[in-house]
């Protein structure tokens, strides 16, 4: 039986980053993702993902602007991918087409904050945990979350959410945003694998229109606490 094919986004920086993209590679060789990772895309024509991807033997691919649809559309139908994980990938993405391959049941992202309250325009990575412990310090919240959603053109970090993992926020921690990514980051790797496989080998999917048509195995628990 042939592995559903999963291309990764994934921006990385010019100096570093894309663990999150290392880290699905060593699961689907561990058979943890049951799947073939055909090739890693990043805005970075050189920088950590594509440093990453020649060590671990991934076609590298160098998407630089204008990150347009149709660019999108001919990325997804050259790599032949039956799904699309967007891991660290900083773009808005466009060229969501139900007729096509690259699609909103298809293309799925992760988030390291609660969402819908910390999703949109610039809000990745170190400003998610900045406006999170914000909040903590004033009393808003108790806990961060890492969150895995599926993708639609509404706007950054939209559709319907198929994971939440709580993750608390300990009084007299002292948290700051550097301290609460090193509390979420290792949540990411831990749980990205494992929601992954189950979206690609078809246990969580929706219509990619209405959110109330999401569904998943009876034993699934979309949010956790730890």
């Amino acid at each position: 039986m042939n592995k559903p094919r999963i291309l990764i986004f994934a921006s990385g920086s010019a100096e570093g980053g894309g663990s999150g993209f290392e880290n699905l590679i060593h699961a689907s060789r561990k058979d943890i993702l049951r799947a073939e990772i055909v090739a890693v895309v990043s805005n970075h024509a050189n920088g950590g993902v594509k440093n990453r991807a020649e060590k671990l033997d991934i076609p590298f691919i160098h998407f630089p602007k204008p990150w347009t649809a149709e660019k999108y559309q001919e990325i997804a139908n050259s790599s032949q991918a039956d799904f699309f994980a967007l891991s660290g990938w900083l773009k808005f993405v466009s060229g969501l087409d139900p007729e096509t391959r690259f699609n909103s049941r298809t293309v799925f992202n992760i988030h390291p904050g609660p969402l819908p309250q910390f999703g949109g325009p610039g809000m990745y990575g170190h400003h998610v945990h900045e406006a999170v412990t914000g909040a903590f310090e004033r009393g808003e919240l108790t806990h961060s979350s890492v969150c895995m959603h599926f993708v639609t053109e509404a706007g950054y970090d939209d559709g319907p959410t198929f994971f939440r993992l709580n993750v608390e926020i300990q009084k007299g921690r002292n948290d700051t945003p550097e301290t609460l990514a090193a509390c979420i980051n290792p949540c990411e790797h831990r749980y990205q694998p494992e929601i992954t496989n189950k979206l690609v080998n078809g246990l969580i999917r929706w219509d990619g229109i209405n959110p109330d048509s999401l569904t998943y195995p009876d034993d699934y628990v979309i949010e956790r606490f730890i």
